[in-house]
């Protein structure tokens, strides 16, 4: 990689780093290409980036953001997965964690709180923000309908009473 490269992936890095919500910093040790694509692909449709990168680079490219203080886990063979929404790339990084040896979280970032490993794993166990977004739908949705549904019983109880009174008229 020449210097242009060098500072082509900084600034695309550094620029990515300053729009995101959530950093995750992890170490990936022997893992194939199919693995790095599939962790890439299930990061992509949760809405969050994976990324590896040499640490020296990835320091660079944390400087003037608010990730800047997380450049002490930047050691070893590591990746960096971050998203906008402050749970997607801690909930897929953790799921893939479980699943795989290959992959440790080391920790992260929160806006300027540090995270360590616990703290990435506590932000996965939250609700995403689409998933939010639905219970608060529902929640909304929920009282419209029984609402309609009240309006329309005294109604139907009416029909019902007046259906009977013409059957027995019927009747006799």
């Amino acid at each position: 990689m020449d210097r242009t490269q060098k500072e082509q992936t900084v600034a695309a890095l550094h620029a990515a780093l300053a729009d995101a919500g959530l950093v995750v910093v992890a170490h990936q040790s022997g893992m194939t290409v199919a693995e790095v694509t599939d962790l890439r692909r299930r990061m992509r449709d949760a809405g969050a980036r994976f990324k590896v990168t040499k640490n020296r680079l990835a320091r660079i490219a944390l400087k003037g953001t608010q990730f800047e203080n997380l450049d002490g886990l930047f050691k070893g063979p590591t990746v960096v997965a971050y998203s906008k929404d402050p749970v997607a790339a801690a909930k897929i990084a953790t799921e893939y964690a479980k699943a795989s040896e290959k992959f440790k979280i080391l920790g992260g970032g929160l806006g300027n709180s540090v995270l360590d490993e616990n703290g990435i794993k506590a932000l996965a166990s939250l609700p995403s923000l689409d998933e939010l977004r639905a219970r608060l739908v529902g929640m909304i949705q929920t009282p419209a309908t029984r609402i309609a549904g009240v309006l329309q019983a005294p109604g139907g109880q009416v029909a019902r009473v007046l259906a009977a009174y013409a059957k027995k008229d019927e009747a006799a």
